[in-house]
């Protein structure tokens, strides 16, 4: 058998190994953590396997895993799926959780093997895949539109984290060597002979001896995939970041210092590259400025890596949509279309359109009115779908309303976040705080607050989706908000953050204020 991995902390390392011990015919059990309260090491859908000698993967930080190791064993014995719970309010008093919260399990035992055998080969093929577990101990695929249910649990699970790196000397082989002992993929991409004996040497399972610039094959990055170029060649440069362009890679980055990036920039543009795409590409990499060291230089660069990742807490994370809000009339704006204003080179538009959330959501849809192509254009380009709300001119909610009526169309979104589209300030760390709140399982809404006044953006979850299609004229979100009786959160948004343009002289205070 093959040998256990050293943690087992992705589902794909504990399906494969569960694959195996269901093919080799020993029984085993696999535990899933369905909720918890407070502090809790892992998340809702981490994933631990038990047979009647080994475990792969954990639940907590080592506080409970014996003792669910050992209710599973018991499961697999008496062939009955056990729901528990550990911590505050657990009848296991004498194991409480250190942090004070709570841990609820599903144990299933001898779990169906066709299930079993699809999800490993689904997420070793590098696709996302949702998974539905009963009280009972089915294991299912979830559907499209699910259904909601008190007797089931549902997550989502997408493939590990991998980098392709492509360079020359000791940066990309302190990268890939710590990547790979983290347990991520690795594509290693060399020009010299001497680098390749030296991956060899360190253990690096893939490796690509790059011939010539102009036979580069086509990636095969996905939408879990990094690419990084850590050397400095003219003749590399350029071909490797088109490449990676051409692909589904979530992060492209470059080494060097700001000039050095600013030059391979304007080559990139030179070659044809769209300015859009050349935006795409990070430099100078790392979350640390300046580092010298090729070991530092890695650590720094994959934390930004794993920040950047979409799919980081994607078992743990509801799926999002992204509601847009586009179609008001700009009638206090004093020339033109405010959206399409410049600001900083770009329409005020593209600056609040190019927002991420992480993980990628399942839906952006923003809604203009009849009258305003060139912002569906522009939004269209940006990868939104966009809806026309012929009723604009009666406010606000009638936008809203057009918008969520879609999303409850969709019956697999659990959760909206809403945005005003002249509001380009709004940082992505906002949009992760707005959504990180909402993970905490008694809050079903979330409001940004800025100077003591309720502000967008905001989320709310699917409990709320039918009266946010109820509200007239221009009602917005903050009376759901104010209604949700004590389950509502606030997130702090700074004044620069929250600034919304309605005038000319706010574009060019905020012009101002980007230029100091």
């Amino acid at each position: 058998m093959p040998a256990l991995p050293a943690n087992g902390e992705h589902a794909a390392d504990v399906l494969s190994c569960l694959n195996d011990w269901i093919d080799a015919g020993d029984p085993c059990a696999l535990v899933v953590v369905t909720g918890t309260e407070g502090g809790a090491v892992r998340a809702p859908g981490a994933l631990m396997a038990v047979s009647a000698s080994s475990q792969v993967g954990y639940i907590s930080g080592g506080c409970i895993d014996e003792d669910v190791a050992l209710q599973a064993r018991q499961a697999i014995d008496i062939k009955a799926a056990k729901a528990l719970r550990y911590g505050a309010g657990s009848p296991f008093v004498d194991l409480p959780l250190p942090c004070g919260g709570a841990i609820e399990v599903l144990i299933i035992p001898a779990p169906n093997a066709r299930a079993v055998r699809h999800a490993t080969a689904e997420l070793a093929a590098r696709r996302a895949l949702s998974l539905r577990f009963s009280l009972d101990g089915l294991i299912s695929f979830r559907s499209k539109h699910p259904q909601p249910s008190e007797h089931a649990f549902q997550f989502e699970y997408a493939p590990k984290l991998r980098l392709r790196i492509a360079g020359r000397g000791a940066d990309p082989l302190a990268l890939a060597t710590i990547a790979q002992a983290a347990g991520y993929g690795v594509h290693l991409q060399c020009v010299d002979e001497e680098d390749i004996a030296m991956a060899h040497a360190a253990g690096i399972d893939q490796i690509e001896h790059l011939d010539t610039p102009s036979a580069l094959r086509d990636p095969e990055d996905d939408a879990w995939t990094a690419f990084v170029l850590m050397f400095h060649d003219g003749t590399w440069e350029v071909p490797l970041v088109q490449q990676a362009l051409s692909g589904a890679a979530f992060y492209i980055g470059a080494v060097g210092s700001q000039r050095t990036h600013s030059v391979r920039c304007n080559k990139l543009l030179e070659a044809g590259v769209s300015r859009m795409d050349v935006e795409r590409v990070k430099g100078p990499i790392g979350l640390v400025p300046s580092l010298r060291d090729a070991s530092m230089l890695a650590v720094s660069t994959l934390a930004e890596i794993i920040e950047a990742f979409p799919a980081r807490s994607i078992a743990t994370r509801p799926k999002t949509a992204v509601l847009m809000l586009a179609a008001g009339s700009a009638s206090r704006f004093e020339t033109g279309d405010k959206l399409l204003a410049p600001l900083n080179g770009s329409a005020v538009l593209e600056h609040s359109a190019k927002l991420k959330v992480s993980p990628t959501p399942a839906c952006k849809i923003a809604v203009v009115a009849p009258a305003q192509s060139e912002r569906a254009v522009i939004l269209q380009t940006l990868g939104w779908t966009v809806l026309e709300n012929p009723q604009a001119a009666l406010g606000q909610s009638s936008s809203l309303a057009r918008g969520m009526n879609a999303i409850l169309k969709r019956g697999d979104i659990e959760q909206v976040l809403i945005v005003l589209a002249d509001m380009p300030n709004v940082s992505d760390a906002h949009f992760e705080t707005l959504i990180k709140t909402a993970e905490t399982t008694a809050i079903s809404a979330v409001m940004s607050k800025s100077d003591d006044l309720l502000t967008p953006p905001a989320l709310f979850k699917r409990q709320h989706f039918e009266r946010l299609t109820e509200l007239e004229g221009d009602q917005g979100a903050k009376a759901i908000f104010l209604a949700a009786r004590g389950t509502g959160a606030t997130v702090p948004l700074s004044a620069f953050e929250a600034k919304d343009i309605d005038t000319v002289q706010d574009l060019h205070q905020l012009q101002e204020t980007v230029d100091a």
